[in-house]
Parts: C-alpha cells; structure tokens; sequence
C-alpha cells in the first residue's frame, strides 16, 4: 500500500528520510470522535510496508470541536523509531505495520 505523495510531509529519523501523511479530512467514526486519529509512515525513497500509527488523540478536524492535539513531525519521529524496535521493516514488502498508541483515548458520547 503505497502513501499518496500529495499532502505528505517529509521527516528525517536518524539519518533516514520518510513521508508521512495526516488524512485531512476526518472518518465519520474520527468526526464524532468516537475513534483517534491516525497517520500513515513510509520510507521516502524505497516505499514497501507501511506503518500505520494509532494515536490518543481526537483527529484535529473533528466535527464536535474536541480539543486535539497536532500531529507533529517530532512524535512522527518518536512513532517511527518505536516501530522500528518493535520489528517494523519499511523497506520490506508486505502488509501495514499496526502501531497502537491509543492508550488513554476516551472516545466523546
């Protein structure tokens, strides 16, 4: 699954460059702030799995106005080494690479 290049941004992670993507618009499931964000990570240059990362956070676009933190390229940095220790192979064929750090989302009423 390859990331689309329009809306990406590019981040260095010790010496390595990736592209990764905030979808702008929300889920309905992310508008009503039932479910956190997400963004997707790739490796800029050999794309082959993709790191999907589960935050705690509200998607800032959400249609109910709950406060959200932005997604900022530093915690991308932080989610990508953590995925690496954890087995992630970006440059390796094969499905998302799931990484959860939903703990402590509540989800609005």
């Amino acid at each position: 699954m390859a990331l689309v290049r329009k809306g990406s941004r590019r981040v260095v992670v010790d010496g390595t460059a990736y592209r990764w993507r905030l979808r702008g618009r929300p889920t309905y499931f992310q508008g009503l702030a039932w479910s956190p964000c997400t963004f997707a990570v790739e490796h800029a240059d050999t794309p082959g799995m993709t790191l999907v990362v589960t935050t705690d956070q509200p998607h800032p676009s959400n249609w109910i106005g709950r406060e959200a933190e932005p997604v900022l390229p530093s915690g991308v940095a932080s989610a990508v080494r953590l995925a690496l220790r954890e087995g992630w192979t970006p440059t390796a064929p094969g499905p998302a690479f799931h990484l959860d750090q939903s703990a402590g989302f509540t989800p609005s009423l």
